[in-house]
């Protein structure tokens, strides 16, 4: 019973304006959004990433093949410092020999600290150029949560921006309709007269 004279109170309230009741509406919409469409946006986006990226991954997979190949060139006496936890990698000529023929020499990117003789695992396109390792399943997994948390972090991102938008509206109107409002009620309480 109480819940009920509290709604009547608050729908008979003579205070309340329009732009109140769009701003209540608004931030229950905002709400919404936010808990539903937002972290559907990051599973839908992560859905489609993941099988982007598995397909890449196989078609890679497919299309690669890992030597085991003899470092025969000389790397560079100086390397740069490792930045941001990557692991530096630097060309450098690499003999092979594939079943039944005769040996290949290619550039090849090896890790740094690897010297002439070192015997280094590197990866073949199709031409018999240096390519990079397959993606494996945890760089799928790292590029399915980057693309969710971001397709997820943008919804709210524009939910929210939104949200601002249509509140400075509200209080825009607010206020033209308090000054409204004033315009009528000033003249009885000062007993001036309208100009």
């Amino acid at each position: 019973m109480r819940g009920g004279v509290r709604g009547r109170r608050l729908r008979d309230n003579p205070l309340r304006r329009r732009s109140d009741v769009l701003e209540a509406w608004t931030a229950l919409a905002v709400a919404a959004l936010l808990m539903v469409a937002a972290p559907l946006a990051g599973v839908l986006a992560g859905r489609w990433a993941h099988a982007d990226a598995r397909a890449v991954a196989s078609q890679q997979r497919a299309e690669r093949h890992r030597v085991r190949a003899e470092v025969v060139g000389h790397p560079p006496a100086s390397m740069p410092s490792a930045e941001g936890g990557r692991q530096q990698t630097f060309s450098v000529a690499v003999r092979w020999t594939p079943p039944g023929e005769r040996a290949r020499t290619a550039p090849a990117r090896v890790p740094t600290g690897t010297r002439t003789g070192d015997m280094v695992d590197v990866w073949f396109d199709a031409r018999g150029r240096s390519v990079a390792p397959p993606q494996n399943d945890t760089m799928v997994w790292q590029h399915t949560l980057t693309l969710g948390l971001c397709a997820a972090g943008g919804t709210a991102a524009v939910v929210l921006l939104g949200h601002s938008v249509v509140r400075r509206v509200a209080m825009r109107h607010r206020l033209d309709e308090w000054e409204h409002e004033w315009a009528r009620t000033e003249p009885r309480w000062t007993r001036r007269r309208p100009a």
